[in-house]
């Protein structure tokens, strides 16, 4: 089995035993599930939209593997260029889901405890650090197409994998500033790699049903 077909079962089954269980909770609380709670219960409306999004995990990854094939570059020139376009694809990708989901929202305390929708913004948080993370390492496999995007890229395998963790750390509520910046800082690593090496990286947000991928 494709390793991103596994990925997106594992972010699956862990969100949809989530968004069962938040539900469960909003519905219990008494409050009519209308609004989240000071706490970090998430609304009803919330616990559906974590629900259908797991329920659609499944059927994207499909829609991904039985895509049309990747072209065969045949030439260098084609095969650098080619490792070049998807090395921007991926790393725009990590950039937008890192500051979207991630840096952003714990820039503006909504992972602190007590703040409202703080469950439903951790668990966005912990699904962008795994995408992120995933989206990198595949753009350091592809800037290997390319001499000088590989010798750019050397120096961020180290920082590349040490975000490997984060994101359960950061669906658990137990990421600080140093793993914020850790994210941050890669991504500034690689898009400064891409520049030298004539592939400018642009921040593409990722919706919400992609970061299964």
């Amino acid at each position: 089995m494709p390793t991103t077909v596994r990925f997106r079962r594992a972010l699956t089954a862990v969100l949809l035993s989530t968004a069962l269980l938040t539900g469960a909770t909003a519905c219990g609380s008494g409050g009519g599930g209308s609004t989240e709670a000071q706490g970090g219960q998430i609304s009803m409306a919330s616990a559906a939209e974590l629900a259908a999004l797991a329920a659609a995990l499944p059927a994207a990854g499909e829609a991904d593997e039985a895509a049309a094939p990747t072209p065969s570059p045949s030439t260098s020139a084609e095969k650098q260029k080619f490792a070049k376009t998807r090395f921007v694809a991926n790393a725009g990708l990590a950039a937008g889901a890192t500051y979207q989901w991630i840096v952003k929202p714990y820039r503006e305390g909504k992972f602190k405890k007590g703040a409202k929708g703080r469950t439903f913004a951790l668990i966005k948080a912990g699904l962008a650090g795994a995408f992120a993370y995933n989206r990198l390492k595949a753009a350091a496999d592809n800037a290997k197409g390319d001499p000088l995007l590989s010798k750019a890229m050397g120096p961020l395998t180290a920082g590349i994998a040490s975000l490997k963790g984060l994101g359960t750390k950061l669906r658990k509520g137990e990421a600080g500033d140093s793993d914020i910046d850790a994210f941050q800082d890669v991504i500034d690593g690689v898009k400064n790699a891409g520049k030298d090496a004539g592939a400018v990286v642009t921040d593409k947000v990722p919706s919400l049903s992609q970061l299964g991928g």
